[in-house]
């Protein structure tokens, strides 16, 4: 929902989640930051968004994989820190969060935010001006969604984005 737009009810979630599990963990220091840096960035405030996931920083890839039990979202903390930096202008320090994602290679597994990482990763590198890196990870991108509807908006968004970078 936060990543969709949907902030009414995403605040609706985190005001949920806060309230069902106010000693979980997860929820603690990565689900409701999440949330509510996705709501800072909704409402032009990066910045803030950036503040609010300073918490999960010490929890950020410590959570199990998310091939075990099927856990998603430990990776969402820096992927939204880095579109965050994005938001700023700050290329340099969105690419750093993005290819914490990707450089380990065995952290992401089957987490989706992985493809979209390759995505922001290319976004980052062109922000900074840096064109050869740039183009070497939107093509990763492309690759991964070879076989994928060619209708899907963001593949759309990144042949362009690509097409740009030639």
């Amino acid at each position: 929902m936060a990543l969709s737009g949907d902030a009414p009810r995403t605040q609706e979630l985190a005001v949920d989640l806060e309230k069902r599990f106010p000693e979980d963990t997860a929820v603690r220091f990565s689900y409701l930051p999440v949330l509510r840096a996705q709501l800072a960035l909704q409402h032009g405030d990066s910045a803030k968004a950036v503040e609010l996931l300073q918490s999960a920083i010490p929890y950020e890839l410590g959570t199990p994989r998310s091939a075990v039990h099927g856990l998603y979202g430990s990776l969402y903390p820096i992927f939204i820190r880095g579109e965050a930096h994005l938001a700023e202008g700050r290329g340099g320090e969105a690419g750093a969060e993005f290819r914490k994602i990707l450089d380990p290679g065995d952290v992401v597994i089957s987490d989706p935010i992985g493809a979209l990482a390759y995505l922001q990763l290319c976004r980052a590198y062109a922000l900074s001006g840096d064109t050869t890196n740039a183009k070497s990870a939107c093509q990763d991108f492309l690759t991964l969604w070879k076989d994928a509807d060619p209708d899907i908006p963001i593949l759309k968004e990144a042949k362009t984005e690509y097409a740009k970078l030639q």
